[in-house]
Formats: C-alpha cells, sequence, structure tokens
C-alpha cells in the first residue's frame, strides 16, 4: 500500500546517493542529519529537501571534511544560516548535535599535531595507540588521524614546502599504526568461501593511507583483503580481478585529476566462470576524485570508512552464502 506521506524511503534515498542505509540511519543518531519531518509509526520519508542536506554532506565529507563539520554545515545550509567555518587544519570547539561523545579528541588531534611538527615518533606512537584503542578504529580515523594528515598536509601547500617531513613522519606512524590494527584482527585463516576485498589505487596516485584504514577495519571484521597500494597499472589490476574472483574492488582516487572512470567501468564489466554462470564483482569508488558523478551500473560510491566497511561486509557475506548482488553476465 502507498504510503501516504511524501517523499523517498530511506532504501530509495541510499541508492540515489550510492550510500548504505546505515551510513543514513547514522548520520541521523550522531549528527542530527535525518528527515525534517517524521511522523511516529511510519515509514521514514525524505523530501527533496531533506535530500539537498544529504547531497551536500556528501560533498563535503567526500572532499576530507570530518563528518560532525560536514553535518553542521549542511544543517546549517537547510536552515538558512550561515555555516561555521570548516576546517584548514585546526578542529572547531564547538560540540556537534546529537554527536556520540567521543572523549577529548581535539585535545589528542591537537597532541598529535603537536607530536608531528616536534617530529616526536615516540609521542605519535603513544598517541596513535591511545585514541584507536580508547574510540574504536573509525571514529580515531574520521575525528583524529584524518584530520591531522589533512592539517599536516595543509602547512605544507601553504608554507612554500616547508614541513614535508612532518608529512611524511607522520604517514609513516599512521600507516603504521593501522597495520598493528589490521594484524591484531587478523585471529586465523578466512572462513573457507570467503572471496577477498581488493584495495588499489587508481593509476597516477600515490594516496594510500585511506585504503590502509579500509583493510584494517576489514581485518577487524574478519573479511580479507588484498592490498596493492599505490599506482595500480590497468593491466595488472585486470589480472588480479579476473585471477582472484573478488567479492568487491576498491578504486582509491584522491583528486578528480586521477580518477580513472574507464578503469573503473572495464573493473565493473569484468567477469569470469564457466559459460552461462559467469560472475562480476562490485566497484566501490573511494576517494573525494570520485564526486561530481554518479557511479554506473554495478558501482558504489561509499561515503567515508564507516560507509565503504558496510557495504563491503555485506557483499563478502552475500558472496560467501552463494548469493551475489551481480547476475550473469550471459556473455560468452
Amino acid at each position: 500500500m502507498t504510503e501516504p506521506s511524501p517523499g523517498l524511503t530511506s532504501g530509495a534515498v541510499a541508492r540515489r546517493l550510492g550510500v548504505a542505509p546505515t551510513t543514513l540511519r547514522s548520520w541521523d543518531r550522531r549528527y542530527g542529519i535525518g528527515p525534517a519531518a517524521h511522523e511516529s509509526g511510519r515509514h521514514r520519508r525524505w523530501t527533496p529537501g531533506d535530500i539537498a542536506v544529504l547531497q551536500e554532506m556528501c560533498r563535503l565529507t567526500a572532499s576530507g571534511v570530518p563528518p560532525a563539520e560536514a553535518a553542521r554545515a549542511a544543517r546549517a545550509a537547510r536552515s538558512g544560516a550561515a555555516p561555521a567555518a570548516l576546517p584548514t587544519g585546526e578542529a572547531s570547539t564547538a560540540p556537534p548535535a546529537r554527536e556520540q561523545p567521543l572523549g577529548d579528541v581535539r585535545r589528542e588531534l591537537r597532541g598529535l599535531g603537536r607530536a608531528a611538527v616536534r617530529l616526536d615518533s615516540g609521542a605519535m606512537d603513544e598517541l596513535l595507540e591511545s585514541v584507536i584503542a580508547r574510540h574504536g578504529l573509525v571514529a580515531a580515523w574520521e575525528e583524529v588521524l584524518a584530520p591531522a594528515l589533512h592539517a599536516v598536509g595543509r602547512k605544507w601547500e601553504t608554507s612554500e614546502d616547508r614541513y614535508v617531513e612532518v608529512e611524511h613522519l607522520l604517514s609513516w606512524h599512521v600507516s603504521t599504526a593501522l597495520r598493528r590494527v589490521g594484524a591484531a584482527g587478523r585471529t586465523g585463516p578466512p572462513e573457507a568461501g570467503t572471496p577477498p576485498v581488493l584495495l588499489a589505487c587508481v593509476p597516477n596516485e600515490q594516496h594510500t593511507l585511506p585504503l590502509e584504514a579500509l583493510a584494517a577495519g576489514l581485518a577487524e571484521l574478519g573479511v580479507p583483503t588484498l592490498m596493492f597500494g599505490a599506482a595500480v597499472p590497468p593491466e595488472a589490476l585486470d589480472q588480479a580481478v579476473r585471477r582472484t574472483g573478488p567479492a568487491a574492488v576498491v578504486l582509491w582516487a584522491q583528486a578528480r585529476s586521477t580518477a580513472h572512470h574507464p578503469l573503473a567501468r572495464h573493473v565493473a564489466d569484468a567477469s569470469w566462470g564457466v559459460r552461462g554462470a559467469r560472475t562480476r564483482t562490485a566497484v566501490l569508488l573511494a576517494g573525494p576524485g570520485w564526486a561530481g558523478r554518479t557511479p554506473g551500473p554495478g558501482m558504489l560510491r561509499p561515503v567515508g570508512l564507516r560507509d565503504a566497511l558496510s557495504l563491503l561486509h555485506g557483499l563478502c557475506a552475500a558472496a560467501r552464502d552463494g548469493d551475489g548482488t551481480a547476475a550473469p553476465s550471459g556473455g560468452p
């Protein structure tokens, strides 16, 4: 029966934006990014105005803005108020509406940045270990690690190539901390029949840390991964896909100049298996470089680490249980 309330369901909105429905629920619970009107006992319905707020939230988070700051700006746009200044290296001091408490992450963010500027390896290791243990990988990445890397990167860009050593050292220690999380999460061999998730940067893309964070999170979930790292040549990626039959392929692009849309289309169209029952893989377009274009068939665009983990966990479970989302190609 048709709902009398106007607007789209959460599932329809999630499909339109290329995000997981759990992400919409999380944004509403944590940041107040939900339907402006919600009648008790009825399914949630999203109006065009609500969807516009979500689109702004997606745009900001895809460009590297921390989720709490992006939510404040998106809500301000809906109300017509002047949005608060978005971070340019320093975290805001105002608490986000309806956000779950994360402790004094701003103090931890400042502490990590100062340790990096001092080139204090010991302090960075202690802070990174403490932040991840206290808040969990996803919150630590979104609220501390990624903002710290963003701030150091902006310092380098605006200081005539100073602080390069700071960025390199911080990146190394963040990478080391993420690998520790991944190693701790791998408590044994993956469940039989579970295909891996293939993680790769597109050609000419050198930024691997977001993929390393994703690999660590997947390890915590017990999802097997194959990490191919920076600037993977198209031919090598094609061979890896056909040899491993992955549950999903994640392609990272930091900038629009590196986003390789023909490659993404080629991977989404690749198939393997016996004639008449060939299989394709889902492709996740991760990173701000893919923003601004609607994902094609067989492609998803996750919004942040939490969304990517949710999508991949579901895809791997479906592939393991023999309930893949892609239909047989029917080709030769």
